[in-house]
């Protein structure tokens, strides 16, 4: 076979001259490590780190009255310090930093956080919006570091500070008591940690390894800690580790032993390491709320017998129900009330007019009822008949001790929810008609066991139809007094709708013992308190004239969040992200998805790359994909949640989409620079390149840093006001 030289006046077939080296640049070419001073690291990381913390800590105090979502956190800040029990849909330990920050900086827990607008006044609030303010300024260090880790590019992890330093976006969620700083700061802890351990491979189980493989899984457990969200980093660490050991498992060198010691390395630091605090973080939160409060209500009777305060709290009553008793029923559905009647009637043409049967949220004497044998009217209060107790599987009646009706079902529609069947009070003094029967089964138990106070899960099947009593959460009418819907549901489906507890519980013929030894355990409750977010996160709506957003709003910049003020006399503060900035990323997905596709063909059909070339499409593939990674995970679940969405929630995906818009117009540019032969010229080609986005930012934020520092006067709609030139989307409120 014939031979020609090839560019490197090497010899080789001639059939093979024909395929092209692929030209890319490397760029500026890199000053060894060893040549770098010492400044070269810190002076940029210092410029960051200055910058980043004037502008989150610029204007801090202003405005000196509660913004949006502070009405919520600095008050459950308050409760931590004042020891209250509460309810949220999110894990504490965004809150219970919150609180300790406030405790810390002198704030003492009695400003009431009513609603967006009251004034601080005299309280002390600086300490917990500095504290999340601190948190905020540090990610745009953690996200440069982490980008100067893959890239080893400094104009890269430059450009990257520089977009998420001059968001303002980002200043604004910085600057108020919210758990998004504190969330994405052990987010990016996570990433940050995850990327030093992963440059730490070439020295397995060196201190350095074990250091960031550690607080890898420390991030882990604070981001899940704060938010549920915190879910998404653990998939991306996870399915990084998974990649990690199956490239370990193709390494013919090591032996099983030491592959074993990675695995179990793993496994606990980044799975039982983050366990173990999670766990921690509610025995503390659960310590520190021992006093009952407004968070009560969504919770059972066995998990509110431990709080100091509550009528539960060492109460003492009769262990197992027994014929005669007179008790109270609690719907295990969130808040879901008391089984309750009184004296009124459901109005005409709403199913029988008998009286009204519905779940009551506050404890009253309406709430009492007697349970009593479905064919016997003898009288379980006589000392000489002997105590009968109340089994699973009986057939039961229950009296309402007020009124003295039944407890009654029939085929007449619930007079909210279709399908459902109505439930009434019927009959006089305790006589009524078959339909008042109920088959009364604990939830796990056989045949023939006593129902326990407090413990037993219970359901009523209505003899007659079959159907299920439950209340449906639905709040009825003026007639119905406001109280929360009951039906006889035919749907015969295990949920907390349908299941109840005896809480109050009076017999006289019976021994009393104290409640403490009916307490649930720290397993139960720990396990009741993720049911109860779990089910009030999924169930969470809108509030009246609240600003929602849809996923595919929030990369276009679609619509922000007004923080503070209505009007033209109002300090008005307005979330919204810098609009050449996320525009900018927005293009820079499409661009990194074709450079990746571009290059991988190219590999794939054989293209030669030379080693600076081979460097440059393992940043883009490797480096960039991981992040790439990152913000699909944190951005496309959304779709799938039924739960009301805000424009906040995309912050935690910007910040990936922001390091991979440093990635990737590095990489760009370097390309871009490789194209002409002149070195003089490709130099200015990418510095000049960094240096337009990095003025285009500044630029950007100078006029648009009103929206998070605060605007006075005309809204942006009048032509007057100073902003109505920026405001280039109608969708835009400020």
């Amino acid at each position: 076979m014939p031979l020609a030289a090839n560019d490197n006046g090497q010899a080789v077939p001639a059939g093979l001259r024909q395929r092209k080296t692929l030209r890319l640049a490397s760029g500026p070419a890199p000053t060894p490590s060893a040549a770098r001073s010492p400044g070269w690291f810190w002076s940029p990381l210092g410029l960051v780190v200055f910058l980043s913390f004037a502008t989150r800590f610029y204007r801090l105090r202003e405005p000196p009255h509660i913004c949006w979502d502070e009405t919520h956190f600095g008050k459950m800040g308050s409760y931590y310090i004042n020891r209250t029990f509460f309810f949220d849909v999110h894990p504490p330990l965004g809150k219970m930093l919150i609180g300790l920050a406030g405790y810390l900086s002198g704030y003492d827990g009695t400003f009431p956080f009513q609603k967006p607008g009251d004034k601080y006044e005299q309280h002390n609030y600086i300490g917990m919006r500095g504290f999340c303010a601190f948190l905020g300024s540090c990610l745009v260090p953690f996200s440069y570091l982490t980008v100067l880790e893959l890239s080893k590019s400094l104009p890269a992890a430059m450009l990257t500070a520089a977009i998420l330093i001059f968001d303002t976006g980002f200043i604004t969620l910085s600057q108020y008591i919210l758990l998004d700083p504190i969330l994405m700061f052990f987010l990016m802890g996570a990433v940050l940690s995850m990327v030093k351990h992963n440059s730490c491979a070439n020295r397995p189980f060196s201190a350095s390894w074990w250091f960031w493989l550690c607080l890898t899984g420390i991030n882990l457990a604070g981001a899940i800690g704060v938010k549920f969200v915190g879910l998404f980093v653990v998939l991306l660490v996870g399915l990084s580790t998974v990649c990690d050991l199956w490239e370990l498992l193709g390494d013919l060198s090591l032996s099983l032993v030491t592959l074993g010691r990675h695995f179990l390395a793993r496994v606990l630091c980044l799975i039982m390491l983050p366990l173990a605090l999670y766990t921690a973080m509610f025995a503390v939160h659960f310590a520190v709320l021992n006093r009952s409060g407004p968070g009560d209500g969504f919770f059972s009777s066995g998990f509110q017998s431990r709080l100091i305060g509550n009528n539960l709290h060492n109460m003492s009553v009769p262990e197992y129900l027994a014929y005669g008793s007179v008790i109270t029923m609690k719907n295990l559905r969130m808040a879901g009330g008391y089984l309750h009647s009184h004296w009124h009637l459901y109005p005409e043409g709403v199913g029988a007019r008998q009286q009204q049967v519905t779940a009551y949220l506050h404890k009253d004497l309406n709430n009492l009822w007697i349970i009593k044998k479905h064919n016997l009217k003898a009288d379980h209060s006589d000392a000489s008949l002997p105590v009968e107790f109340v089994r699973h599987g009986d057939v039961i009646r229950l009296e309402h001790k007020e009124t003295s009706r039944n407890l009654h079902s029939h085929p007449h529609e619930a007079p909210l929810t279709r399908k459902h069947l109505q439930v009434t009070g019927y009959g006089i003094n305790g006589t009524g008609d078959c339909n008042d029967f109920w088959r009364i089964e604990v939830v796990g138990r056989k045949t023939g066991k006593r129902i326990k106070v407090l413990r037993s899960r219970i359901r009523l099947i209505h003899v007659a139809t079959g159907c299920l009593l439950g209340s449906t959460g639905k709040t009825l009418p003026k007639w119905g007094w406001e109280q929360v819907e009951v039906t006889c549901t035919p749907y015969q489906k295990e949920s907390p709708n349908s299941l109840w507890n005896v809480e109050d519980h009076i017999n006289p013929r019976l021994p009393n013992i104290s409640l403490d030894v009916l307490k649930p355990s720290f397993p139960e409750i720990l396990l009741e308190s993720h049911m109860v977010m779990i089910r009030g996160n999924s169930g969470l709506k809108p509030k009246e004239n609240e600003v929602t957003s849809k996923p595919w709003h929030w990369p276009i910049n679609y619509q922000g969040l007004r923080f503070s003020g209505v009007n033209e006399t109002d300090y008005r503060v307005y979330l919204l992200g810098n609009p050449v900035i996320w525009w900018l990323n927005l293009i820079t997905l499409g661009l990194y998805i074709t450079m990746a596709i571009f290059v991988s063909v190219a590999m794939k059909r054989g293209v030669r790359l030379k080693a600076e070339h081979k460097e440059l499409s393992r940043v883009l593939l490797h480096s960039g994909g991981r992040i790439m990674l990152g913000w699909v995970l944190h951005y496309f679940p959304f779709f799938m949640m039924g739960r009301v969405l805000y424009f906040h929630h995309y912050f935690p995906a910007m910040l990936f989409s922001c390091m991979l818009t440093g990635i990737t117009w590095d990489v760009f540019l370097k390309f871009c620079a490789g194209a002409l032969s002149a070195s003089i010229q490709s130099r200015k080609v990418y510095n000049y390149g960094i240096m337009v986005l990095i003025l285009l930012s500044i630029y950007s934020f100078y006029l648009f840093h009103p929206l998070s520092y605060g605007m006075i006067g005309p809204l942006a709609s009048d032509l007057n006001s100073p902003m109505a030139g920026l405001r280039w989307l109608e969708t835009w409120e400020f």
